[in-house]
């Protein structure tokens, strides 16, 4: 019996208003005006943000656009994306891509097209002061041939436009004509919605607003605010609505709480046309909020200006010159009475400083005493330090006689090693040259003349001499230098090091350089040892060089470390 009073209780459309105004009233009361000022501010510092957002959704409604035929019904949808995105963006592009559209739908010969395009034009620019076009916009449009979907956009536009002319013309008689066009309008509309139709709840919160009937106004706005979603156009749209109905009531703390939710959802959907926060700009600064006030209308001024619409800048600038003057004024009268602070200061410093000159005349005292303890541990420093320096100087010798075993003990490896092949090779060349010699005597004396003759002119004998010189002199080189090739290497570019062959152990190149190694730098002696011309030496030196990374002398240092 109670689950049917309940369910009988829910049905009924007035409980259900006053639960939702009851839920919508929890909901307002979770934050006071001074968090959700706090929340709007870093809304304004992260507007950047959205903005980027909406100029992402713009570009890449552009890119589609270049992929689709011209003058057709592909490039009227991708517009039309592109014109709401402008819409409370930037006005002039807005009315670029509409007036792009109109034209695609003529040439469609599609009526709906053509007129929904101008009606949705003709709104925009009655909204931002453009007048005489959407007057000339809706005069295009013959009312007998709109089709029958469009009729209460039709007269929804001819409201917005002479609305808005009878509200701002300064001429009454012209007013009141505006105001009879407006009110023909209006019954026209009201004949043709159905609680479908989005202007619905629009229309009979106006009406209840305008017949000062508030608690209907806001049970009509509280259906209507719990179908948006918070940091959406639709949100704005209705706190805005909302903060009119507590702004005819006379409640300035529950106008600007909404005003502030409205602002906060404005900028989070990146719009430009920003009457909320403007409204609660000038809210504030009639409560002497100044420094808030002016932040806050030099960010809306700045978007004002992006959206570019004269209207609105003919609007703001009132507002704008009498908080900066406002604001200036007051950064004058701290200027002064920081001035007086620097008077304040600048006395109490002249006091402090008669303090510290008594101090200083007691202190004259004490240092006369430290002077003398001062000079007598200076005497120690001096001493010290020239201790010190005799010290770094053994350090130094200590150094270069080490650096001269070291060089001293590497230089006799070099002739114990070295004088051990010679005496080795000395002796082998004397055997071969005494076999040579028995060899040339045997065929002289068995009368080989001309074999004997042929073995003496033969340069055979004299190249595998030379080939086992280097190759002992490798040999040896190695076995005092064993990471050689590895060492050179490190010091070319990466694609010029040396590759050797299969059982090579130094070729040309390299030998050149172990010689330098070994400190024989002159070319002449480097090229009698190899049996190479100068200019051959010379090359190969040059070749070597420019595969390396470092300076000529740099390198030619780094191989006399290895």
């Amino acid at each position: 019996m109670i689950s049917n009073f309940f369910f009988k209780l829910i049905k009924n459309q007035f409980v259900l208003i006053v639960l939702l105004l009851i839920i919508s009233n929890g909901m307002f009361s979770q934050e006071d005006i001074s968090t959700l000022l706090l929340k709007l501010d870093s809304t304004i510092e992260n507007s950047d943000v959205y903005t980027k957002e909406r100029e992402t959704r713009i570009t890449n409604y552009k890119k589609k656009i270049q992929n689709v035929t011209s003058f057709s019904l592909g490039e009227y949808e991708l517009n039309s994306h592109i014109y709401n995105e402008y819409k409370p963006y930037i006005c002039d592009s807005a009315i670029h891509y509409q007036n792009r559209n109109i034209e695609v739908a003529i040439f469609l010969r599609d009526i709906q097209k053509e007129y929904q395009s101008k009606l949705e034009l003709a709104y925009l620019m009655g909204s931002i002061g453009l007048y005489k076009e959407a007057v000339d916009l809706l005069a295009s449009i013959e009312l007998p041939k709109i089709p029958t979907s469009l009729l209460v956009e039709y007269y929804n536009t001819q409201l917005k436009v002479y609305g808005e002319l009878a509200f701002y013309t300064q001429d009454k008689r012209k007013s009141q004509d505006y105001w009879k066009i407006f009110d023909k309008n209006l019954a026209s509309l009201k004949k043709l919605v159905t609680p479908k139709n989005h202007l619905y709840l629009q229309l009979k919160e106006d009406s209840a607003r305008n017949a000062n009937s508030f608690d209907e106004a806001l049970k009509i706005n509280d259906l209507w605010l719990a179908k948006t979603i918070v940091g959406t156009p639709e949100h704005a749209f209705v706190t805005f609505r909302r903060s009119l109905i507590f702004q005819f009531q006379g409640d300035k703390e529950k106008q600007k709480y909404f005003l502030t939710l409205s602002a906060i959802s404005d900028i989070q959907s990146a719009i430009k046309d920003q009457a909320s926060l403007m409204m609660l700009t000038q809210i504030l600064f009639e409560e002497g909020n100044i420094e808030r006030a002016y932040k806050y209308i030099r960010f809306s001024w700045n978007a004002t200006m992006f959206y570019n619409a004269k209207l609105r800048s003919l609007q703001s600038s009132p507002l704008l010159s009498l908080i900066d003057k406002t604001y200036q004024a007051k950064i004058e009268d701290q200027k002064a009475k920081l001035q007086n602070y620097l008077l304040l200061i600048s006395s109490l410093t002249i006091f402090i400083a008669f303090a510290l000159l008594i101090i200083f005349k007691q202190n004259r005292k004490l240092s006369s005493a430290k002077k003398d303890l001062q000079n007598a541990n200076d005497d120690l420093n001096h001493l010290n330090s020239e201790l010190n320096k005799l010290n770094d100087e053994l350090t130094e010798v200590n150094q270069v006689l080490f650096s001269t075993n070291n060089a001293l003990t590497e230089s006799n490896k070099i002739k114990e090693v070295y004088i051990g092949r010679f005496i080795e090779l000395c002796s082998i060349y004397i055997n071969k040259i005494d076999d040579f010699r028995k060899k040339i005597n045997a065929k002289i004396k068995d009368g080989n003349i001309k074999e004997a003759s042929l073995l003496t002119q033969s340069q055979d004998i004299m190249d595998e001499e030379f080939e086992e010189l280097y190759a002992n002199f490798d040999n040896a080189f190695l076995q005092l230098f064993p990471n050689f090739v590895e060492k050179v290497n490190e010091l070319l570019n990466e694609n010029d090091r040396f590759l050797l062959k299969k059982g090579e152990l130094l070729n040309p190149e390299l030998r050149i350089i172990a010689l330098m190694r070994l400190g024989i730098s002159d070319g002449s002696k480097i090229s009698h040892f190899l049996r190479y011309s100068l200019t051959t030496v010379y090359n190969y030196r040059t070749k070597t060089k420019n595969r390396t990374f470092l300076q000529k002398e740099e390198f030619d240092n780094k191989i006399l470390q290895i």
